[in-house]
Order: C-alpha cells, then structure tokens, then sequence
C-alpha cells in the first residue's frame, strides 16, 4: 500500500528526535560541530549513543543521507550492548531519526515502519498522555543536542534538564548537563554563582567525570578559590592526562593563573590528539598574548624583537584557529586587536569585516564587535565621526552587558569632548542626550535635547524625546 505524504508527515512531527527539535543549520559550523562529535565519540564512551544520533542529525543538514544511516545503524548496536534490556526505550529517539532520514530520501514506506515502530512501542512502555515523563532520559538528550548548537540555545536547554531531573532528582548525568547548562549561562567572573554548588553535587555523584572537575575548578578560580581549584585540576589530569577536553581546560586554569609555560604544554599535548582542533588554537593564541601582556607589565621597554616574536606567535595561532573554524567570532576579535596593536591597520579593517558578516553573531557579540570596531576608528584611525556611528549601532541592541556599558561610556566621552572643543553641532547633543537619558539622568538629558534644538529648531526626533522626558519627571 502507498503511504500518504500527508498523514506521514504529521504522525513525524509528533515524534521527539533531532528533527523535531529545531535545530537550525545556520546557528553552528557544521564541520566544527561534526569534529567534536567524533571527538566525543572516540574519547567520551558513555554518551556514544547521544554521539551517534547526533552525528546522524549532521550528516543529513550535510546532504549525505546514506552516511546519516549508518550512524543510526552505530547508534543502535551502541543500545544493544550498553542498554541490552530496555533496547525499546532507548531507541526511540533513533527510531524517530530514522523516520525522517527515510522521509527526505523519499522512502515513505520505511518512514512509515519506523513512526510505527516509535508509537507502538511507546505504548506499550507507557498508557498515560504525559509519556515524555516517564522518559525522562529524552528530555536529557534533547538538553544536551541544544547545548551543542550554541549558546542562543542554553535557555532551552536549560528547560529540558529541568524536565529531566523533575523525575530523576538524583541521575548523575542529568544533573551534569544542568550543572555544565548553568555554568554556561552565567557571565564568567560573576560573584554570585549558582553553577558551583551544582557542579560539586555533579562531581560528587560522578567522581569519574573529569570533564565536570575541570569546570569547577575554573568556576573556584572565578571566586578566587585558587587552591581548591588547582586541586580538582590536578586530580583530573591524574585520572584522565590525555582527554583534549580536559587538557583544555586545565590549560586555561594556568593561563589565567599567569603559569603560561604550563598551559602551552598542555595545549600542544591536546594538539598532538585533536590537531584540527579551532579552540586549542585559539587557546595558544590567547597564551602568546598573556605573555606579551606579562612582559609589557614587568619591563618598561621591552626588546623589540621579543615583543614581535609574541605577537607573530599570536596571530599565527589566532589565524589558524579561524582557518580551522570560520564562524569563530571571539578569534577574529582577538586576532583584529592583535593586528591593531601591531599597527597593521589595514589587516585589522579586513578582519573587523570578516568577523561582522558570520550569521551567528549573538546580540552580546554584535555589542562587541560595535564597541572594538568604534575604539579601533577612535583611537587608531582618528576618525571620530564614524566611531560614533558604530557606538550609536551598538545602543540599538538594548542588553544589559559589559559591552553595552563600555560603549555608553567611550561614545559619552567622545560626545563630550567634541562639545568641549566647541566642534560639536545638533546631532552631537541629541545623541549625549540619549546617553544621559540611558543612565538615568533624565536633567542632563533634557538639557542636551534642549541644545540640540536650539542648533536646529523644529527637529521632530528632539521634540519628541523632549516632551517624553518632562512627562517621566
């Protein structure tokens, strides 16, 4: 019998699977994404059959649907040998991924077998409407597949934990995907830390898992518990010294704790395991500049040719980093600094470029990206005019942010300084106007709207912005 397309179609979005999920191809580099999976798969046994659903899910957003099976078909014999007496409901997710791949390759017929594969064993595990409880291990799958496509998906990840530990309070992987979701949403430094008590809960249920240690000795190190920290990196490299993961982490712990030539060594230990790795690269990059930074602070003059051989050194692995993964953001803002303080200023303008176009940028990255590229205009170019363009742009995305503060302020002392020098016209005091009005300090910015029209009488914008701030006082 034919299958109807229609009726196939909705039964496939009642399934819980990678397709249904909204993951979207545009939010990740796909071929970043598709290495660290294999990373996982290779060094990380115990989430193989997540690995596997997930690498499928790449592979078909890459067109390779056959490769997308066989996955599937690697993802299946992971259930039986780890899982040989609930094979049913630790398929379901599979099953349903089959069911789609089978769908886009026009092979309705086997869509159909494995929809209704998914539905009668659902209920033969479960008779009640609210099903997905009593799975709660989908839930955690889906968290950790979302974690994977970025950080505009932590939120929902976040949810999905939630659900997950609501029926399982005490399942040791649950509560690491919270943990590593929590410690991911929280601004790095913050003094106020709910991520660190869940991080010690998680590691004291999974005394094994070193990739949750190296988290919370970075999490100690922020609230500047270095000794515990440095503890629970020590006792992760003993237990696992060759895990790129791990090595990672640690190297960062010593960066930031300034020991530079202990975390280089780690970094080019992990290269030697994953060496197309962007993040590691990116990681020794970061070292090279500490050292610069280090050295500039201790000697007055440093020799000039030690100085280039950091920078060179830096750029080097910063440009590697973004070879290897194109849509590295933070890397192409480093790398463009890097070239600004070496004075190669045309260099630094096309990264500038090349870093804006990435589809992925965040609202918090686009505030970067506003607040580097205006200093690099003010500071170094000496155009004043367009730097407070790029400020202006950055006021636009209204977030709360370390970023959104910095460009408030360098565009107020610009503004105020223009004045100052008697070069500033209307348009100046409208936008100081707009400042004060974004601090609060509605006086100020009603004297500024009131300049401002002053200079041009009639202006709608400033009348406007006039009148709603003496109706706010």
């Amino acid at each position: 019998s034919t299958v109807s397309k229609t009726s196939l179609k909705s039964s496939l979005l009642q399934l819980e699977c990678y397709f249904t999920w909204t993951l979207l191809k545009q939010d990740v580099d796909l071929s970043d994404l598709e290495e660290k999976i294999n990373h996982q798969i290779e060094f990380l046994t115990k989430s193989r059959v997540r690995s596997y659903n997930l690498l499928s899910y790449v592979c078909h957003l890459n067109n390779s649907n056959e490769e997308a099976l066989r996955n599937l078909q690697k993802a299946e014999e992971e259930v039986g040998k780890k899982y040989p007496d609930e094979i049913a409901r630790r398929s379901l997710v599979t099953w349903g991924n089959y069911a789609w791949i089978y769908y886009h390759m026009e092979r309705y017929e086997e869509a159909q077998m494995y929809a209704s594969k998914v539905e009668n064993s659902r209920k033969k595990l479960s008779s009640t409407p609210q099903w997905k409880d009593q799975f709660p291990e989908i839930y955690a799958e889906k968290g950790w597949a979302l974690i994977k496509f970025g950080k505009q998906y932590y939120g929902r990840a976040k949810t999905c934990f939630e659900n997950a530990l609501r029926n399982e309070p005490d399942n040791p992987e649950f509560n690491a995907g919270y943990a590593i979701t929590i410690y991911r949403l929280e601004y790095p430094f913050q003094t106020q830390s709910l991520s660190i008590k869940l991080l010690k809960r998680a590691v004291e249920m999974d005394p094994e898992n070193t990739s949750l240690m190296v988290l919370l000795a970075l999490k100690l190190q922020d609230l500047k518990q270095i000794d515990e920290g440095e503890r629970y990196i020590e006792e992760a490299m003993k237990k696992t010294p060759d895990l790129p993961h791990v090595l990672r982490y640690a190297a960062k712990f010593y960066r930031r704790k300034g020991e530079l030539d202990k975390a280089v060594k780690f970094l080019e230990k992990a290269l030697t395991v994953t060496p197309n790795s962007a993040i590691l690269h990116h990681q020794l990059g970061l070292c090279y500049r500490s050292e610069l930074i280090q050295l500039k602070k201790t000697i007055k003059y440093p020799p000039c040719e030690q100085v280039d051989k950091l920078t060179q050194l830096s750029i080097f692995y910063f440009k590697r980093a973004i070879e290897k993964k194109t849509t590295f953001f933070h890397c192409y803002m480093d790398l463009a600094t890097m070239f600004v303080q070496g004075k190669r200023y045309e260099e630094a303008e096309e990264i500038f470029q090349k870093a804006f176009q990435i589809n992925t940028l965040s609202d918090d990255d686009k505030l970067q990206f506003y607040c580097c590229y205006g200093n690099f205009k003010h500071f170094h170019l000496k155009k004043a005019s367009e730097a407070i363009e790029d400020y202006i742009e950055g006021l636009k995305i209204k977030k709360d942010s370390y970023f959104f503060d910095k460009c408030k302020n360098d565009l107020k002392r610009l503004l105020e300084q223009r004045i100052r020098r008697g070069s500033g016209d209307a348009t100046d005091f409208g936008r100081l106007g707009l400042v004060h009005n974004l601090n609060g300090e509605k006086h100020k910015a009603i004297k500024c709207y009131e300049q401002a029209l002053a200079l041009y009488p009639g202006n709608e914008d400033y009348l406007s912005a006039l009148c709603e701030l003496r109706l706010s006082i």
